[in-house]
């Protein structure tokens, strides 16, 4: 087989494979290959670069000893699919289930992840999508510490635990949806430097070194980002990619690194044959994000808007500090359901300036929003999820809003288990230093930060969802809720008709209950405790979550902290 690697600065090239130190041949544009015919897979091998090293490939398929160990090669082509009659799916509609591989099971493997998807086929919901699976230190991560990007984590299963749980996800009628990470890299087991320049020398966010998109020999590194997505899409037949924190992307050129991506994300779909999606994690509230590259926008399918979760967490939560401060009060609620954002060009208290630009005609499905998802119950320094009631209440909007709904694992029974941000790191000062990091960066977030170590293995432990809580009433009751709202919303096109313009929404001026119109339908929660009368007439309640609900000639009552979604006669 033919090896091959970028590395335009250095003079000679080696390869290690077993026994044998051999000289790679100088090409065009800085990559060099060697021939090596007794090479197959499995087959371990390790870079020098004028006689430093060894280093892995930053291409690995496979890091089977971890991310500071040698590569080894791995051929796609010798596992066996059993999805030939899988078409994908369609984000419109769609209803999204995020998950962590190591924290979603006892066991934290793609394996045990399979046994569960019965559960997610009976929510009724339509994409998996997994946070990051790419190798990281130790074994525990949230994964935004990755590094070697076309590999997968060997303690979830490698890559043939991703495919299989690929395989089996399509059998069951599920699209998956893959987290990966652009704008930097983790600071540990990072062996790109050597190899050029992916990196700026440049603090590109929080997190690390911005990736070099738009200097001196960007177009190869680029094409690294650009191709490592589409080996997911092609190679593991995942349906869409989530594009973590965009907006961290630097890239001064004519045309946008997503926007190059989408047209190579295009072009792919057409080729196989199926949609392909991408989902962008951006904080800018620039509809430019979602605009079609034709109308001189970046192409994505969709972005995250924080603005919906950020309205619905203070309307069930009571909490108004730090960032929940500009979204206080039912009114901040009604805007987002009717906008997709709160902040489309006006002042926001927490950055001190306005921000934002109007969505215009965008359609709602182009917003992923959520009542929880890893980051807003993962940066909470005890990792708390909200309580049943609050979750009731939440999804009975979230649900029937017009933005394409995304639950994070276990919200659907109320885990009461949290989601604490674990690492594992190996060297001493990135472990040491772990916890004073997490809290710098969270001041002036309103937070008295008391988070459990990163590093201890116990925070990962406590993560991990408790599956027997189902047997309890509680929680089985909220399941069904969930259950009951996911399948009306399938069922009634109002409730999923992502024009927004067509969404309208009442509120009480006391804050106690808003009504959202979808069409003739309408949705109606009730936030305080006490029980309170609508002047709703002639009509039917097709759900609710609480009894009794009764609609009479003093018109429709309904009791504290309850949703009702009601049919009007017209």
């Amino acid at each position: 087989m033919r090896f091959d690697v970028w590395a335009p600065k250095a003079t000679a090239v080696e390869i290690n494979l077993p026994g044998e130190l051999r000289a790679m041949t100088p090409g065009d544009r800085g990559w060099w290959s060697v021939e090596a015919p007794e090479a197959g897979h499995g087959t371990p091998y390790t870079f020098r670069l004028d006689g430093e090293g060894p280093y892995p490939d930053p291409r690995t398929r496979r890091q089977p000893e971890g991310i500071f160990g040698p590569s080894a090669v791995y051929d796609h082509a010798r596992f066996t699919w059993g999805d030939h009659e899988w078409t994908g799916r369609d984000l419109r509609g769609s209803v999204i289930y995020e998950l962590h591989v190591g924290a979603f099971t006892a066991e934290g493997t793609f394996e045990s992840a399979i046994d569960r998807i019965g559960h997610l086929v009976e929510l009724c919901v339509d994409f998996v999508e997994i946070m990051p699976v790419v190798p990281v230190p130790g074994g525990r991560n949230w994964g935004y510490d990755g590094v070697d990007l076309f590999a997968v984590n060997e303690t979830y299963g490698g890559p043939d635990g991703l495919k299989s749980f690929v395989d089996a996800c399509h059998r069951n009628g599920l699209g998956v949806i893959l987290d990966v990470v652009y704008n930097h890299l983790g600071p540990s087991g990072n062996f790109l430097a050597p190899f050029g320049p992916y990196l700026t020398g440049r603090q590109g966010s929080f997190w690390g070194e911005a990736v070099n998109l738009d200097g001196p020999d960007s177009d190869e590194v680029r094409r690294y980002f650009i191709d490592n997505a589409l080996q997911w899409l092609r190679d593991y037949h995942v349906d869409g990619l989530r594009l973590d924190a965009v907006h961290a992307l630097h890239d001064r050129r004519a045309t946008h690194l997503l926007a190059e991506l989408s047209a190579e994300v295009d072009a792919l779909a057409c080729a196989v044959g199926r949609p392909l999606t991408l989902i962008a994690e951006s904080d800018l509230n620039d509809p430019r994000m979602v605009t079609p590259t034709e109308a001189g926008g970046l192409g994505m399918t969709a972005q995250w808007s924080d603005d919906l979760h950020h309205a619905l967490h203070c309307a069930v939560s009571g909490e108004s500090h730090g960032y929940y401060a500009d979204f206080a009060g039912l009114p901040a609620l009604a805007k987002v359901l009717t906008s997709a954002f709160l902040h489309d060009g006006g002042y926001s208290a927490f950055r001190g300036r306005s921000h934002g630009a109007p969505v215009g005609s965008t359609p709602g499905h182009r917003f992923v929003c959520c009542l929880q998802n890893h980051d807003q119950i993962g940066n909470r320094p005890g990792g708390d999820r909200l309580p049943l009631v609050a979750l009731k209440l939440g999804a009975g909007l979230l649900l029937t809003s017009p933005f394409t709904p995304m639950l994070f694992m276990g919200e659907e029974w109320g885990a009461r288990t949290p989601f604490l941000f674990f690492t594992d790191h190996v060297e001493d000062h990135l472990r040491e230093g772990e916890g004073a990091r997490r809290a710098r960066e969270f001041e002036g977030f309103g937070y008295a930060w008391d988070a459990p170590d990163p590093g201890h293995k116990e925070t990962f432990q406590r993560s991990k969802l408790d599956w027997s809580e189902l047997k309890e009433e509680s929680h089985w009751t909220l399941l069904n809720w969930y259950r009951d709202l996911i399948a009306l919303r399938k069922a009634l096109p109002e409730l999923s008709d992502p024009r927004l313009d067509r969404v309208r929404v009442e509120i009480d001026p006391l804050d106690r209950w808003v009504v959202m119109w979808r069409g003739s339908l309408c949705v109606i929660v009730n936030f305080c405790p006490d029980s309170v009368t609508l002047p709703l007439h002639d009509g039917v309640v097709l759900l609710a979550s609480d009894d009794p609900i009764s609609a009479g000639q003093s018109g429709l009552q309904m009791p504290g902290q309850a949703v009702v979604i009601y049919k009007a006669v017209i």
